[in-house]
């Protein structure tokens, strides 16, 4: 894309989840629509949006160029003692954390900075003292452009049969 466009963002909650899921199902497919991986289908993918907005404090901001959805965002603060990364992290370390599932955009507004606007917005407002990703590690540019924002890769895991090994990331939201 020549120019940056001029991206509106909207904030959604878990109270608006249902009447964003189809957008957010949407704009993936498009996403992944060079993948016939069965990991990136429509299908595979709706059980993650159902999962993470079912999640108290669920946060998602959509991209928009006009009416037009760009690329998205969200994620969900993560139930103390349960959070699965804590075995590559640091022992000891009590921290409240934000898991950030989901970052995408679609193709014809990459490259523009969008996905940093989508990033920040979401993950700057948050109380959490951590946020925590998973990176395919078959990307080395999407894992060094998380670097670039204060991410750091602490381990690795293959959370699903079906999914690819990813680096596990995390940064501190708070000193």
């Amino acid at each position: 894309m020549a120019a940056v466009p001029d991206i509106r963002l909207r904030f959604y909650g878990h109270s608006e989840a249902a009447g964003i899921r189809e957008l957010l199902l949407d704009v993936h497919a498009d996403a992944y629509s060079d993948s016939d991986a069965e990991f990136d289908s429509r299908e595979r993918f709706a059980w993650f949006v159902d999962h993470w907005s079912g999640l108290d404090g669920f946060a998602c901001v959509v991209g928009y160029d006009g009416d037009e959805p760009v690329g998205f965002s969200y994620g969900a603060p993560l139930v103390a003692g349960r959070e699965w990364w804590r075995g590559h992290f640091e022992p000891g370390l009590e921290s409240r954390t934000f898991g950030l599932s989901e970052l995408l955009v679609r193709p014809g507004w990459r490259k523009a900075g969008i996905s940093a606007r989508l990033h920040d917005a979401l993950v700057d407002r948050r109380a959490e003292d951590l946020a925590v990703l998973l990176v395919d590690r078959e990307h080395p540019k999407v894992q060094a452009l998380y670097e670039a924002w204060g991410y750091r890769k602490i381990g690795e895991r293959k959370p699903f049969e079906d999914s690819p090994t990813f680096a596990v990331m995390v940064k501190r939201l708070r000193p």
